[in-house]
């Protein structure tokens, strides 16, 4: 056998030397793999980082966003600092509803209830962009109310007892009020447009809303196209976190006798001459 082997070449190594080659092969490539690995994720990095935020401004851009809170207007429904969370598309399946609380925009229109320096160069500009956009900093022209009338309610303060009225009915605003204010301070008889919105803050001696603006177009009103969505939870600071949920007080029928029917009402009343006019022309015919 040994003859043989020597003839056809060199001597076969033993078994065990071969998988030793083979081991230590397969073994080499690993060591510089986890270096690759290493590297395409510090690669990935900034891509996965860019397309986060895309996301997230996908996000608030058409459903959710968050804001900050820059005044006292709210108080102590919400307060100065705390970070709401806005739905935008709550509106697209519903009407907006008394009680709501809305965020909504004020450029030209409303005064700002607090004034901020403008960004001295671009790159401040672009951050402030960014904070306003993720609820860090105030929107400048970004107001935070509470719907207390829709288009076509009778909004008046006050009745004997110093409550608001909403189409002849008092609302108890006890339950959200600032302790110690009175529902307000000074007196108002309107009648919302349609279209449009009477919002007051719940803090009423500080708040800056409807009733500082009855000699603007509207009549202080504000248009249901700039609402931007319903606040409907705070979620910072933690120990505060709570849903807003609509005062049970808005829920009275009562509410309803103008303001919800102003839609029917007015197509009863196109109806009924339509109908007159076409039994009119039947009975010329005939």
């Amino acid at each position: 056998m040994t003859s043989e082997s020597q003839e056809h070449g060199a001597a076969r190594r033993p078994v065990e030397d071969e998988v030793d080659v083979v081991a230590e092969e397969t073994q080499k490539p690993a060591k510089g793999g986890k270096k690759d690995k290493k590297g395409s994720f510090w690669k990935e990095l900034p891509v996965l980082v860019v397309v986060a935020l895309v996301l997230a401004l996908i996000i608030k851009t058409f459903v959710v966003q968050a804001f900050y809170i820059p005044s006292e207007s709210m108080e102590n429904t919400l307060l100065k600092n705390d970070r709401v969370l806005v739905n935008k598309l709550v509106y697209h399946t519903r009407d907006i509803e008394r009680g709501d609380v809305v965020v909504f925009s004020g450029v030209d229109s409303w005064d700002g209830e607090f004034q901020m320096e403008e960004p001295s160069n671009p790159v401040e500009g672009f951050f402030r962009w960014v904070g306003t956009a993720f609820g860090i900093v105030p929107g400048e022209k970004d107001y935070i109310k509470r719907v207390i009338g829709v288009g076509g309610d009778h909004v008046k303060c006050c009745d004997s007892k110093g409550r608001i009225t909403v189409n002849g009915t008092p609302i108890d605003e006890e339950s959200y009020l600032y302790p110690g204010n009175v529902p307000s301070d000074r007196f108002f008889d309107v009648t919302v447009p349609p279209g449009r919105l009477w919002v007051m803050g719940d803090h009423r001696s500080v708040s800056l809303d409807s009733r500082s603006h009855t000699g603007d177009p509207g009549g202080g009103s504000i248009p249901e196209s700039q609402v931007i969505g319903r606040a409907f939870v705070i979620v910072w600071p933690f120990d505060r976190a709570r849903v807003l949920e609509i005062p049970d007080t808005f829920a009275q029928p009562a509410l309803q006798a103008l303001g919800g029917a102003v839609p029917l009402v007015a197509g009863f009343g196109l109806a009924v001459p339509l109908v007159l006019v076409r039994r009119r022309r039947r009975l010329r015919k005939r």
